[in-house]
């Protein structure tokens, strides 16, 4: 990887997810930067109040409130539709509002070993995802993240468990922190990161049983990981009334583990935020705090 220039840009940029996690952490370092920025939303009375920032109505498949809300701005950051059975409609239909509203460079935030034939279902909407922006004429950027670090404790049950067929498979989980400093190292420098994919990973692949360790050390309470087989973890989500869809992705999530296709360390983090990536325990600590 070559070395980043100092040069930020200075153009508007379009956040959308302002209302969540990832896409709130974003919007508020743009802001902190001084970057102006516009923040798509549906709901405009949720949008976060920051210096710099104009709250525009849109939903990824509002065609024309899209075009006309982010008219003239260069840069998009998109961060995935919630969980849904038309998700990937949903991101073609935003894909092709943000080419036709003249964008020039769209970064979208991904998942680690997006594929085609992932075992990860939804693993398979980001890589569709990624394909229809590969051909939508604009650059683009995907930063695709591996689990979130912050969301290992919410894994358990009320008893403390996490239960799955994940085996002695490895994720190497990410600090949101990081995915958000990577993002606006991205956002502040689009031209230097046209057409890169960059893979989002903490500073080490762990086990749910090393996770689960971590997890109980750093809350102090009890936090274990209990290897379910594939059929355990359908019978045991069924009482949840989820669509078949949704409890494929459950358990895939899982699976993808077990497989090896959430394994691996990138150096992408550290070279994107110019620090290292945040352990287990610490994203859980400040997540905690």
């Amino acid at each position: 990887m070559t070395e980043l220039p100092s040069e930020p840009s200075t153009s508007t940029v379009v956040v959308t997810g302002a209302t969540g996690r990832l896409g709130g952490r974003v919007a508020r370092r743009l802001a902190q930067r001084g970057v102006a920025q516009r923040l798509l939303v549906r709901d405009l009375d949720r949008a976060p109040d920051l210096p710099g920032a104009t709250a525009v109505r849109g939903g990824f498949r509002d065609h024309d409130a899209v075009v006309r809300g982010i008219g003239g701005a260069k840069t998009v950051f998109m961060v995935s539709a919630s969980e849904s059975a038309d998700r990937l409609d949903q991101h073609k239909a935003f894909v092709d509002s943000v080419a036709a509203a003249g964008v020039e460079h769209l970064v979208y935030v991904s998942f680690f070993g997006a594929a085609p034939y992932a075992t990860f279902t939804l693993a398979r909407d980001h890589f569709h995802t990624e394909e229809h922006i590969r051909t939508s004429g604009m650059a683009y950027t995907f930063l695709r993240d591996n689990m979130y670090a912050e969301f290992v404790p919410l894994l358990a049950g009320a008893d403390g468990v996490i239960r799955g067929p994940a085996g002695q498979g490895r994720a190497a989980f990410v600090s949101q922190e990081d995915i958000a400093d990577a993002a606006v190292a991205v956002l502040t420098r689009p031209g230097d990161h046209a057409g890169a994919v960059y893979d989002l990973t903490g500073p080490e692949s762990l086990t749910l049983d090393d996770a689960a360790g971590i997890a109980s050390e750093v809350l102090g309470r009890s936090v274990t990981y209990r290897p379910e087989t594939v059929e355990e973890a359908y019978a045991s989500r069924a009482s949840y009334g989820a669509p078949p869809w949704q409890l494929d992705a459950w358990v895939s999530t899982y699976t993808a583990i077990a497989a090896g296709q959430l394994d691996g360390v990138s150096d992408a983090v550290p070279f994107l935020t110019g620090h290292p990536a945040t352990p287990l325990a610490d994203a859980i600590r400040a997540s905690a705090s």
